[in-house]
């Protein structure tokens, strides 16, 4: 099996569930979300699922469902659940050769008192990608998370950037050494023609990364 291609983010609502849907369409692959927290207007596994249209990739079932849409830790202490770092790895699905992990939030996002998305992603053995979306202050957010990507030891593949604000992907590249792979435009209708779209250019970029 592959390693795992996890995304994560510079912070919440950057675009990571787009993006994961695109890396699945790319590469057929599996998709998988441990945690969720809030499910009030759906999974992310459902909006992937509803959103890809190759007939290889599985949506796997999410380890923690949680009620409540907040820090992951946050969510499973009012359902008096802890989560175990250990429970997720022995679920990790082994159907398809490729995988996309999607987390929750950003790396420093706290998962229980003793554990952090980074260390899974480190658990995993994982790659990255990084999805910065374009808003003010995302240059400052973009740098923290490749800062400690750098500090843990975390292979990253490349930045998928989304929506635009003002252009400076390229420095936010320059300044952290890790490649553009993707910069997606801002669209009001997300459909199953935009994910191939988008998926097309991904797959090209990805080839020989991962």
């Amino acid at each position: 099996m592959c390693e795992p291609i996890f995304i994560t983010g510079i912070g919440t609502g950057v675009g990571k569930t787009l993006v994961a849907a695109i890396a699945a369409e790319a590469l057929e692959a599996d998709y998988w979300k441990p945690i969720q927290a809030g499910f009030d207007e759906g999974t992310d596994s459902e909006w992937v699922q509803a959103h890809i249209s190759n007939t290889k990739s599985c949506i796997h079932p999410e380890v923690y469902k949680l009620k409540k849409p907040a820090s992951p830790h946050i969510a499973a202490r009012e359902e008096g659940i802890t989560i175990s770092v250990e429970k997720i790895l022995q679920q990790i699905p082994t159907k398809n050769s490729n995988l996309i992990v999607e987390g929750a939030g950003g790396l420093m996002v706290p998962l229980s008192n003793q554990f952090f998305v980074a260390n899974l992603i480190q658990q995993l053995q994982a790659k990255v990608l990084l999805v910065s979306r374009n808003y003010l202050g995302s240059i400052n957010h973009s740098l923290l998370t490749a800062a400690s990507c750098k500090q843990a030891g975390i292979p990253v593949l490349g930045w998928v950037f989304t929506d635009s604000y003002l252009s400076y992907e390229e420095e936010i590249v320059a300044w952290t050494g890790y490649p553009k792979l993707l910069s997606i435009p801002f669209t009001e209708t997300i459909d199953k023609v935009f994910i191939c779209q988008q998926a097309a250019y991904l797959k090209k970029q990805l080839q020989g990364l991962c």
